[in-house]
């Protein structure tokens, strides 16, 4: 999908509000769905047959849901002792600063595993770059424990759609654009953040499904060769050039302190951005699975 050959779906949507879903939910079922639309039949078996072992009840066990999980069972002990929700939650980001691109510091130095210990129990100070290509590994070796390999598809099913929102891949200093707060016509005041998340996801359609299958549509056969290119440090760094041109480039000056009124057009860019990065996502983990399970 190009943003200058935007198909006539999209320019309607942008004509009009709708509420909110998120990337948390919603545009992860969109790139889960994306995904399985992607999947050779061999793997999407398997993919559902290691699925259908999780017997953890944070999410119902199909693609589109399961690509939430990591989310539910990061904040599924915020109550308790927390060890769930401070042991991965740095793996679902890679802060790149806008001033000084430096992977390295941004993935705490990228720690490697200790001699046998699986993917799920790293150190919790790391990033999300090392976390997909460690659970790449785990998922395509035979030899892992039946039950670190639902972990590895569980946690991969959610950090590659993580990896293409922009906020998740570059920060100026301010959490991801947690700092910001915006406001925009048809939208209510939140941080820059969660619009990414959630605002410019909801404005593409009805639903998970109606807006996967819209962008299904608009992916070319010269997309998908173009996107199933690379590794998880090159997709990071191509998501921070969009978040660097796009989500903070054209991030108007603040009115007040860290407060910015978005015009219309700051949206409508927005929303098709995200219409890309989910695309993107959406072949790209089909992509990874396919590599890790045919």
């Amino acid at each position: 999908m190009r943003l200058w050959t935007m198909p006539l779906w999209l320019a309607a949507c942008l004509s009009i509000g709708s509420p909110a879903g998120a990337w948390g939910d919603e545009g992860h079922e969109i790139v889960g769905l994306i995904a399985e639309h992607y999947l050779t039949p061999t793997v999407h078996a398997r993919v559902q047959a290691l699925l259908a072992t999780d017997d953890s009840g944070l999410t119902a066990r199909d693609i589109a849901h399961e690509a939430t999980w990591a989310d539910k069972y990061r904040d599924s002990d915020r109550d308790g002792s927390r060890r769930r929700y401070y042991g991965t939650h740095k793996w679902h980001f890679v802060d790149l600063e806008l001033d000084s691109v430096d992977l390295n510091r941004a993935c705490y130095g990228r720690p490697p595993l200790s001699e046998g210990l699986p993917a799920s129990r790293g150190p919790e100070d790391d990033c999300i770059v090392d976390k997909i290509e460690e659970f790449q590994a785990e998922l395509r070796n035979p030899r892992t424990e039946p039950r670190e390999r639902l972990l590895a598809l569980q946690f991969l099913l959610h950090f590659v759609g993580d990896l293409h929102q922009p906020l998740h891949a570059a920060d100026d200093h301010d959490q991801g654009g947690n700092r910001e707060i915006v406001s925009a016509p048809g939208i209510r005041t939140d941080n820059l953040h969660h619009d990414w998340d959630t605002e410019f996801v909801a404005r593409l359609g009805a639903g998970e499904t109606d807006i996967a299958d819209r962008l299904i549509a608009g992916i070319t056969d010269a997309d998908r060769r173009r996107w199933m290119h690379g590794t998880p440090v090159d997709w990071a760094l191509e998501t921070f050039s969009v978040a660097k041109t796009h989500a903070y480039g054209l991030l108007p000056a603040p009115t007040t302190a860290h407060h910015h009124e978005l015009a219309e057009s700051y949206v409508v860019d927005a929303t098709g951005i995200t219409a890309e990065q989910l695309s993107k996502a959406g072949v790209r983990l089909a992509f990874v699975l396919n590599q890790a399970l045919d």
